[in-house]
C-alpha cells in the first residue's frame, strides 16, 4: 500500500488530483475524477436514502488478514442481540467478499423489488449485502478496475432497501484506495459517525495502520478508535497468556498514545473464532465465556457510547 503525499489537499478538495503534490500519487486519477463528486446526483440520492439509517460505521485496516471482516461480523452480531436494534452489514470488499461465508449466508441470492435490492436477512433485525451474493460461485474472481468497483459501491448505497436501520456497518477492503475514497465521498453528505481501525500487535501491521489514520485525517473521517486483534493467546486450560505476535514497538496501545487515538480494546486469539467464522456462526454465542468474547462486548459497548454522543445528522458531516 502506497502512502498518499504528506501535503495531500484531501479527496473532497477542488484541487483533489490536480495539485502539484498529487503528482505521482497512486490515487491521483481517482481523486481527479471525483473532484467534482459533489455534482454527482448520486450524492444527494444516497443522502436521501441514508436518512433512514441512524449510525454509519466504517471498519478499516491497513493490512489484510488482521481480522477486519471477522470484527465487522461480530460487531453486527453483538449489536443485533438487542432485538429492538436494526443492523445492516454492507461488504464493499469487492475482490475478497468473505462476509457471506462468515455470516453463514453462502449461496444466498439478492432479490429485487420496486423499492430496490433486498438485503439478505440473517435475523429479522440483521440484514447483509455483499458482492458475494451476486457471484455464481464463491470461487469466482472479481476482476474489476476502479470505476466498476465505484459503480457497485454507489449501487449498494443508493439501491439497497435497508429500511429503518439503527447501525450500518461497512466492511471495507484493506488499504486506502478506490473503495475507501468512494464510500467516504458518497456518504459525505449523509453523516458518517466514524471509523473503527483494526490492527494486530506487530509493527509490520501498525506501520500500515498509521497510513490508514493519516487517510482518515485527510478525508476528515472521524476515528472512533483502534482495535488490536490477535492480542496474545490465553490458554483455555491453564489461563496463561502467551504473545504469538509480540508487540515489538509497544503494539496498538503505544501507537494510540502517540497519535492520541482511542484504543477501544484488545481481542486475544481464540481458535474458536476461526472455527465459528468457517461455520458461519456467532462466536459471541458459541463461546460466551471466552476472554475474546468479553473483549468484543466491551469494545461494542464503547462504539455504542461513541455513536450516542455524536451530533444529530447534518450538524457534523464528514468533510465539513
Amino acid at each position: 500500500m502506497e502512502e498518499v503525499p504528506h501535503d495531500c489537499p484531501g479527496a473532497d478538495s477542488a484541487q483533489a488530483g490536480r495539485g502539484a503534490s498529487c503528482q505521482g500519487c497512486p490515487n491521483q486519477r481517482l481523486c481527479a475524477s471525483g473532484a467534482g463528486a459533489a455534482a454527482d446526483p448520486a450524492i444527494e440520492e444516497i443522502k436521501e436514502k441514508m436518512k433512514s439509517v441512524k449510525h454509519k460505521i466504517l471498519v478499516l485496516s491497513g493490512k489484510g488478514g488482521v481480522g477486519k471482516s471477522t470484527f465487522s461480523a461480530h460487531l453486527s452480531h453483538g449489536l443485533a442481540e438487542d432485538e429492538n436494534t436494526q443492523v445492516a452489514l454492507l461488504d464493499i470488499d469487492i475482490c475478497g467478499p468473505s462476509i457471506p461465508k462468515i455470516m453463514g449466508l453462502e449461496g444466498e441470492q439478492v432479490h429485487q423489488s420496486g423499492s430496490g435490492w433486498s438485503p439478505v436477512f440473517l435475523e429479522d433485525n440483521l440484514g447483509v449485502m455483499s458482492v458475494g451474493f451476486l457471484l455464481s460461485s464463491p470461487d469466482d474472481a472479481v476482476i474489476w478496475r476502479g470505476p466498476k468497483k465505484n459503480g457497485m459501491i454507489k449501487q449498494f448505497l443508493r439501491d439497497v432497501d435497508w429500511g429503518e436501520v439503527d447501525y450500518l456497518i461497512v466492511d471495507t477492503p484493506p488499504g486506502t484506495s478506490d473503495e475507501h475514497l468512494s464510500v467516504v465521498q458518497y456518504l459525505a453528505a449523509a453523516h458518517i459517525d466514524g471509523a473503527v481501525i483494526i490492527t494486530t500487535p506487530q509493527e509490520v501491521s501498525l506501520q500500515d495502520v498509521r497510513k490508514e489514520i493519516s487517510f482518515c485525517h485527510k478525508v476528515k473521517l472521524p476515528i472512533i478508535g483502534v482495535v488490536e486483534n490477535m492480542s496474545g493467546f490465553i490458554c483455555p486450560k491453564c489461563q496463561k497468556e502467551s504473545q504469538i505476535f509480540p508487540p515489538t514497538t509497544g503494539g496498538a496501545e503505544a501507537m494510540c498514545q502517540d497519535l492520541k487515538i482511542p484504543l477501544l480494546g484488545k481481542v486475544p486469539l481464540d481458535p474458536r473464532i476461526g472455527k465459528s467464522c468457517d461455520k458461519g456462526q456467532s462466536f459471541l454465542v458459541e463461546a460466551p465465556d471466552s476472554p475474546a468474547t468479553v473483549a468484543y462486548r466491551s469494545i461494542i459497548q464503547r462504539i455504542q457510547e461513541f455513536c450516542s454522543q455524536r451530533l444529530p445528522e447534518g450538524e457534523n458531516p464528514v468533510g465539513s
